[in-house]
């Protein structure tokens, strides 16, 4: 209690005040309510946000790689693939799952496609390969150095290639790199490694690893006749390494045509005619030009892009035509831009009369001719005379522009 009447003043003034600091802190109370929803609400819409980024990116990502047809090139920057040889290492795994994701939506959407992916552009079972050069040429590696070369047995390593066959599908790709792979200074891969147009994101040193070993002195060649056609195909090269030589092996653009469409119905039933799909207009004569079939053909064009990367220097243009009637003079030529002995002669080949190809032959006492597989030498379908006079006047001017480039004269130009 008070012991004094000023102390009695106070505190009968304080509860004079009660209402009033009682009406004050109710005030507060309500504001302070108030701001604990607020906070509260506000935690709520961020975490909602958040929530909503994480969930929205993998399923971006996804329809990215469904949009782009599982080209994961939309999602990796082309320079990664030349930084430092470590952080290449690092990536692959990364690199990897997102193609076998890929891979799998695609296989939901294209099986037909995915199955024939991996197939040669030629139509030829990589089982059919000779089996004494499959042995001699796909040795597996066995260890890895610090340089990133890959180190194998006998002082042999792993080599990027030095030349690479690109075209064209039907030209005769498959035969030369036979012819070739005669000779003791050369290693190829076995099935086409598709590197540059479908598996690029996997990175140099998976390419690396998909080349047979070879030793001081011997050059590494690939083939894969869709680069010729593919536009990013000669800037990667070029990156890769601008000194890269380029065979492409030259067909008459008509029969070749007809070959890829024989090979097509000979996969697929139900197919139209080749003069069904070749011409659109069968009174105008306009020939279908969005047909992949007739868009290889017009070799002029595809070759003006891989000449802003390489001089004609580079290249060596093989005739399908010759490789047939004469592999000898063919193959003189090409050892010869590829600065090797010639070793491949006349006595290495033998025409087979029932394929209408020439064969190899084998060293004395190891075995039977090596010739090409029996998907080679396809009966062609009767084409109406009309249709190729239309074909032949269509290629024409390409042909010719084709000549004027190469200073070449293939007999079709």
């Amino acid at each position: 209690m008070p012991e004094s009447r000023d102390q009695w003043t106070q505190f009968d003034g304080c509860r004079e005040g009660m209402n009033s600091r009682y009406r004050c802190t109710k005030f507060r109370r309500k504001v302070y309510i108030l701001f604990v929803m607020l906070c509260g609400c506000l935690c709520f819409v961020l975490y909602s946000f958040a929530f909503t980024c994480c969930a929205v990116t993998p399923a971006f990502s996804r329809s990215a790689r469904l949009d782009y047809g599982g080209n994961v090139d939309a999602i990796y920057d082309d320079r990664l693939l030349y930084k430092d040889v470590h952080q290449q290492q690092n990536l692959r795994t990364k690199r990897e799952t997102t193609l076998e994701n890929s891979l799998h939506y695609r296989r939901q959407r294209r099986p037909q496609d995915i199955n024939e992916m991996y197939s040669s552009e030629d139509g030829e079972n990589p089982s059919q390969y000779d089996d004494d050069v499959r042995q001699a040429d796909d040795k597996p590696a066995k260890s890895q150095g610090a340089t990133g070369m890959l180190k194998t047995t006998k002082n042999a390593t792993k080599k990027l290639p030095n030349a690479i066959i690109i075209g064209v599908k039907k030209g005769g790709t498959r035969a030369l790199l036979e012819f070739i792979r005669l000779h003791p200074d050369v290693r190829a891969p076995g099935p086409e490694t598709h590197f540059f147009d479908r598996h690029y994101n996997r990175g140099l040193e998976w390419y690396r690893n998909q080349m047979p070993p070879t030793l001081e002195g011997q050059i590494t060649i690939e083939k894969t006749p869709s680069y010729f056609i593919t536009r990013d195909v000669p800037r990667r090269i070029y990156n890769m390494s601008k000194d890269t030589k380029i065979i492409i092996v030259l067909r008459d653009p008509v029969t070749r045509a007809i070959s890829d469409y024989t090979q097509t119905a000979s996969k697929r039933t139900g197919m139209k005619s080749f003069e069904q799909l070749a011409i659109l207009d069968n009174a105008t004569g306009l020939v279908d030009t969005s047909w992949g079939a007739i868009r290889i053909g017009v070799y002029a064009k595809h070759l003006e892009k891989w000449l802003k990367y390489f001089p004609l220097s580079q290249f060596c243009f093989v005739s399908g035509e010759h490789l047939i009637s004469d592999p000898a003079a063919e193959m003189a030529k090409v050892q010869d831009f590829l600065r090797l002995k010639k070793v491949i002669t006349d006595k290495h080949f033998f025409f087979n009369v029932t394929k209408g190809f020439p064969c190899l032959k084998k060293p004395e006492g190891s075995g039977n001719p090596h010739c090409l597989g029996k998907t080679k030498g396809r009966t062609h379908p009767k084409v109406d005379p009309k249709v190729l006079r239309r074909l032949k006047s269509f290629y024409r001017p390409f042909n010719a522009k084709l000549q004027q480039i190469t200073n070449q004269d293939f007999g079709w130009a």
